[in-house]
């Protein structure tokens, strides 16, 4: 056991699925790619762990696995639970799934998801077989642009559903996009979650602090090769360069809504 890396790389994954939705596609990941990657952290001796384990480890200081990695996935496509959890299982790897919890199918559904979504018994299985179960607001909303009694709503909505059809109230949340700001942070951690996600496509370290921890994109694109040198933390300039430059220019717009809703009564 080492006593803290300083660096973690956090996978984040999205549908796992052989035909995925236009809206879906760029984010989804075939079921054979996600053994494979899978086989690439048994093979390089990586240690998947929950999101509530790293973050409890880090605040803490208690030791960590040699090779730690997290293994998570956004939204709550229902191929997490028909490819995705059978890989898993063979492995022996545990997960984090953040669901929206109004894109999932049943009595909370409120439209607009981009595929087929998990329905609650499925995410009641994947709990069982030890995926840790978080939060992802309820309508997937950009979080950072809400008025505080909208922002507000749909985080603590998430977690009193799960809290009702889990069993349990969900330690863990991950942002809707990325995107979050003091104000959402704040908000997230007065709910009662221990510990917070983004993007940022970068390895996870404990300096972040615990509601603003970085996360690697796999998307279809991410062949084998390229999958083996994110992980291990190579080459991520060059594989996430096109993210950042989007990046950029989106915050760019983002800052210009943000400004026009502060300025405007009752925003």
């Amino acid at each position: 056991m080492s006593e803290r890396p300083r660096v973690v790389p956090i996978l984040m994954y999205h549908a796992v699925t052989v035909a995925p939705t236009p809206a879906a596609r760029e984010l989804s990941v075939p079921p054979e790619a996600f053994a494979e990657q899978l086989a690439v952290l048994a093979d390089g001796g990586f240690t998947p762990l929950t999101t509530t384990a790293l973050a409890a480890a880090w605040r803490g200081g208690g030791p960590l696995p040699d090779r730690p990695v997290l293994i998570t996935f956004d939204d709550g496509y229902e191929g997490v639970h028909r490819h995705a959890l059978p890989a898993l299982t063979r492995y022996g790897f545990p997960a984090t799934l953040f669901v929206a919890t109004g894109w999932l199918r049943g009595p909370y559904a409120t439209g607009g998801a981009p595929d087929t979504m998990l329905d609650w018994d499925q995410v009641r299985k994947l709990a069982a077989a030890g995926v840790e179960i978080g939060g992802h607001s309820h309508s997937h909303p950009q979080l950072d642009v809400l008025g505080d009694e909208r922002l507000r709503q749909e985080v603590l909505r998430c977690k009193e559903i799960l809290a009702e059809e889990v069993g349990s109230p969900p330690e863990s949340f991950a942002y809707p996009f990325g995107h979050s700001s003091r104000r959402v942070r704040h908000t997230v951690r007065g709910l009662g979650f221990r510990q917070a996600l983004a993007v940022g496509n970068a390895l996870a370290a404990r300096r972040q602090g615990p509601y603003a921890l970085a996360r690697l994109t796999v998307r279809r694109r991410t062949d084998t090769e390229e999958f083996a040198r994110i992980v291990e933390g190579r080459g991520l300039v060059r594989a996430y360069a096109r993210d950042r430059v989007l990046t950029k220019g989106y915050a760019v717009v983002r800052r210009s809504r943000q400004a026009v809703r502060l300025c405007t009564p009752g925003g």
